[in-house]
């Protein structure tokens, strides 16, 4: 078998372990920066003020209002602290809707960012940003986004609901599943896809008997972030764009609406990538892959249904339309009566047959 490929890595300096956090200080140091401003959502607040402790004089600020879907009248509210404060780095402490608004800032000012993840979202490790704006999230890619430093301390996701490591968990696998079907799919990309699908599915079950398991948490941190790799070094296609536009149009949750959608999706592109199935199955240890993911979702009590999501059902022709309004490439065609039919076994969560 011979390989034609393109890879392309991307810069970042990651550090990995249990009692990293302290360690924040001398990163910032290391990036020439002296007035961080520390963001995180208003539930994760004490996190962001122990990290403001960590940093003592180094921290200009604190900025605890971050939101799903990163709206851009959020973004704005925190670019004038920074401005106010003359910041000169951020450092993001949470999940995904953290490090989104850490993003933005990034975009319009290029200030170094550190991360510092407390669920398996795998944005940290993406050029990628969603924003949403008057109801609609767009998304786009660009290096000004990317962090310079990801701090992972397990540590700090032994206090993660069991419910939101799994959801949180599945989305990070969505990352890698569709990764292995991309359209620039590769090698070195689809070995940490699997490997990080693996990790993730073996995680799970044992985060949900303990909570507190520090093993299994470190493997399921290593699997997010192997799957953000994934997410962050090659496109994504038809679970991606069908989820964003769930979440900016409906006000989905992200990482719920991620675990939901995705068994339908990988149904619906089976046939046209019976390689990818392989080892999606193969990492799940499950016969199908659409039928494993909705299973591993199903036995760890993780939500299957748009509706109990909030998703109204007169919204699914509107969803249709929308997910189907600009063309992206998909390795099955997209067609508008398949997308519904997609998006009504998602919301009545029936379980994908087996292909």
């Amino acid at each position: 078998m011979t390989h034609t490929f393109t890879y392309t890595a991307l810069p970042g300096r990651v550090i990995f372990g249990s009692g990293t956090l302290p360690r924040i200080p001398d990163e910032v140091r290391a990036l020439g920066c002296q007035r961080a401003l520390v963001l995180s959502t208003a539930e994760q607040k004490d996190s962001a003020a122990q990290v403001a402790a960590l940093l003592g004089p180094l921290c200009a600020a604190t900025f605890t209002r971050a939101a799903m879907h990163t709206p851009v009248e959020v973004t704005e509210s925190a670019m004038q602290v920074a401005s106010e404060v003359r910041a000169d780095c951020t450092v993001a402490v949470g999940g995904g809707s953290t490090t989104g608004l850490g993003k933005a800032i990034a975009l319009r000012t290029d200030l170094p960012q550190i991360v510092v993840p407390t669920t398996y979202a795998g944005s940290e490790a993406t050029p990628i940003l969603g924003e949403t704006a008057a109801g609609r999230k767009t998304t786009q890619r660009s290096m000004k986004v990317l962090p310079e430093v990801v701090i992972y301390d397990v540590d700090l996701t032994l206090t993660l609901p069991s419910a939101l490591s799994v959801t949180s968990g599945i989305n990070a696998i969505a990352h890698a599943v569709e990764a292995l079907y991309t359209q620039d799919a590769n090698p070195v990309t689809s070995m940490m896809a699997e490997q990080g699908t693996e990790a993730l599915a073996h995680a799970l079950p044992a985060i949900v008997k303990n909570p507190l398991d520090k093993e299994a948490r470190s493997e399921a941190l290593l699997g997010a972030w192997l799957c953000g790799v994934c997410l962050g070094s090659v496109g994504m296609a038809l679970h991606h764009k069908l989820c964003h536009t769930l979440g900016g149009s409906f006000n989905l949750p992200h990482a719920e609406t991620h675990t939901v959608v995705l068994p339908h999706a990988v149904a619906y592109n089976s046939a046209a990538a019976p390689e990818a199935m392989k080892r999606i199955a193969r990492a799940l240890g499950a016969s199908s892959a659409a039928a494993g993911l909705f299973d591993l979702a199903a036995s760890l009590g993780a939500p299957t249904t748009l509706k109990s999501l909030g998703m109204p059902e007169d919204a699914l022709d509107r969803a249709a339309e929308l997910a189907t309004s600009s063309p992206y490439w998909n390795p099955r065609p997209i067609d508008r009566a398949g997308i519904r039919a997609l998006l009504e076994d998602a919301f009545y969560g029936r379980r994908p047959g087996p292909a």
